[in-house]
């Protein structure tokens, strides 16, 4: 673990030396879902080095009525979408009866149309019964990741990975009851913020993610169709 600032190249930089600490994983025939976009390049390296097939996970929050940014819960892509509320906010805010049903189906149709832009018909990749590795380009306080990780575990996934470049060891303890394991190559502290540890950090476009996507069309495709449901 590093204790000083780290420094990664870029996101493939990043991707490569991800790749390298979880080589241990290949024989379990993992599926590595990415977390748009700025995961999508680093899973991608992940991905190709473990020969295992890639998919993205797509998360959209629900805000409070009015107050869009506060969430009060997610809706979590995959085979069977998931919806993860937070009860505890649930309880003060107590939303109109319909509301987050109302907000469930329209969060559902962006997910569906930015998984059109991304992959076209092809539909999430199963997870139940799978090893999961669940890749960003690093996290801060660790929100988005929880809620896929709840979603994974409410999937079944047989064994979840959180794996990440960087992140704050604060931010790791509160997400490890969420996984099975966790693997982060560096935990600074005090953190700054995730681009302060990569020399370019320039945002991921949609053309990318299209890109790294098709190209990992055929990274594991034995093992996914052994796993298919």
């Amino acid at each position: 673990m590093f204790r000083s600032r780290p420094r990664f190249k870029d996101r493939k930089d990043a991707g490569h030396k991800l790749a390298q600490a979880l080589s241990g994983l290949e024989g379990s025939a993992p599926l590595i879902l990415a977390l748009p976009r700025g995961g999508v390049p680093v899973a991608f390296e992940v991905a190709k080095a473990l020969h295992a097939p890639l998919d993205v996970l797509l998360v959209r929050k629900i805000g409070a009525p009015g107050h869009e940014e506060y969430g009060i819960g997610a809706v979590v892509d995959g085979a069977n979408p998931q919806l993860i509320l937070n009860e505890e906010i649930l309880a003060i805010v107590r939303p109109d009866p319909g509301y987050i049903e109302a907000e469930k189906h329209r969060q559902l149709a962006e997910i569906e149309r930015r998984r059109g832009l991304y992959l076209g018909n092809r539909r999430p990749v199963p997870v139940a019964g799978r090893t999961v590795v669940l890749v960003d380009d690093g996290i801060a306080t660790g929100g988005t990741a929880r809620v896929a990780l709840k979603a994974l575990r409410q999937d079944q996934a047989a064994r979840i990975v959180l794996a990440v470049p960087v992140a704050p060891p604060e931010t790791l303890d509160i997400v490890r009851d969420d996984a099975d394991e966790v693997v982060c190559l560096a935990t600074p502290d005090p953190f700054l913020a995730v681009g302060a540890y990569y020399e370019d950090f320039e945002q991921t476009t949609d053309s990318e993610v299209i890109g790294f996507l098709r190209e990992a069309e055929s990274f594991g495709r034995d093992s996914a169709a052994r796993h298919a449901v």
